[in-house]
């Protein structure tokens, strides 16, 4: 008996999904999008097996729907899913970064009879849309799920089969619990990051060099702050409660800092770096929320063709890097080009790659 699969927001996120999804046996997979651009290249990319221009005809023949659409949009649709003429059994989900009041809407569907479990796929790509999905997107990923707390187990387990083709590392948590854990490790990073380019905004006025030696540490500390502003507005709103805990915290935090500062301690100053390090050193590897980048800093001499001598040691070894930059001013980095590999073992590999047919410092991040 085929399972049909019905995809709802054919970008990055539900694309991949899709995508993921067709591996499983006896599956057929559906898509929709509000964009017709995105349904046709959808299925020319054979994203989906099949495109519906209607979401009511995906929905009624699905038996598990996926929500890839932004927070804001989701519970709009899941509002309208109340009076869809869905099948008996259907299990619907959702790939929001905050669960909060995607699992209030939850309960009200559980109360009109649908299963609604919440999921948050925590993995991204420097890229977006369709065109950018593909079927590994989240492999090794968290895969969050936030089932009610009275959800049928059989249903959960059900959600969990299809999923596993993600290859992705599916947790359950509860919705207030991944709303704080987000919070602190993906949320509250996007607002400090913004608040260091304002900071810096503000001090260019007075200071207009101050820009151009915003290299090394302060382009990566706030890479994050280039990110989607809609997006990120629709995720502040929707997790305003965290963030101002979050925000509370932080402030006490900088009153510590400012104190230890005021104390003119030699000690206690380095004792607070020393544990910030030991703390930032001991992060395990892996993927989170948002895309992530695994770095190779190479020191590299300044002549012509150098940059394409690189590349092309790595390229002759057929590994792919995802981007390439070249670093103006060397404060607070080891190297001048920046090449940046989807997985730490290309990372490994390229390390090893150049050490061997060059003698310019490396330095992995």
């Amino acid at each position: 008996m085929t399972q049909n699969v019905f995809v709802i927001g054919l970008g990055l996120i539900g694309g991949s999904i899709a995508m993921a999804c067709q591996k499983a046996p006896h599956t057929k997979v559906y898509g929709y999008d509000v964009s017709q651009q995105t349904r046709e290249l959808a299925k020319s990319l054979h994203v989906v097996n099949e495109v519906v221009d209607e979401i009511i005809e995906g929905a009624k023949i699905a038996d598990i729907i996926i929500f890839g659409t932004p927070v804001n949009a989701t519970l709009e649709w899941l509002e309208e899913l109340k009076d869809w003429p869905l099948k008996e059994n259907v299990i619907v989900t959702d790939t929001g970064s905050t669960k909060g009041l995607i699992m209030a809407k939850g309960k009200e569907l559980q109360e009109c009879g649908i299963t609604f479990i919440g999921g948050h796929p925590m993995a991204g790509s420097h890229k977006s849309g369709v065109k950018a999905a593909k079927p590994h997107l989240f492999e090794n990923a968290y895969y969050m799920l936030t089932p009610l707390k009275n959800e049928n187990e059989e249903k959960v387990q059900e959600l969990e089969q299809l999923l596993k083709y993600t290859l992705a590392k599916i947790v359950k948590v509860d919705a207030q619990e991944h709303d704080h854990m987000t919070a602190v490790v993906s949320h509250f990073p996007h607002i400090v990051a913004a608040s260091l380019v304002h900071q810096l905004d503000a001090e260019q006025r007075h200071y207009p060099m101050t820009t151009l030696l915003a290299a090394g540490g302060f382009r990566d500390i706030t890479r994050i702050a280039s990110s989607n502003p809609y997006m990120w507005r629709d995720i502040v709103l929707q997790n305003r409660q965290e963030l101002i805990s979050q925000l509370d915290l932080w402030l006490e935090e900088m009153d510590r800092v400012k104190n230890i500062l005021l104390s003119n301690e030699q000690d206690s100053i380095e004792e607070y770096f020393a544990i910030a390090k030991q703390v930032r050193d001991d992060l395990p590897i892996t993927t989170g929320a948002f895309y992530t980048t695994y770095d190779l800093y190479v020191d590299i001499p300044d002549y012509p063709g150098v940059i394409s001598e690189v590349t092309g040691y790595l390229a002759e070894e057929h590994i792919s890097i995802t981007n390439l930059r070249v670093v103006e001013a060397r404060e607070d980095i080891f190297g001048i080009l920046v090449i940046s590999f989807q997985t730490a073992e290309d990372r490994e590999k390229a390390e090893k790659c150049i050490s061997k047919r060059t003698n310019f410092e490396i330095f992995a991040s």
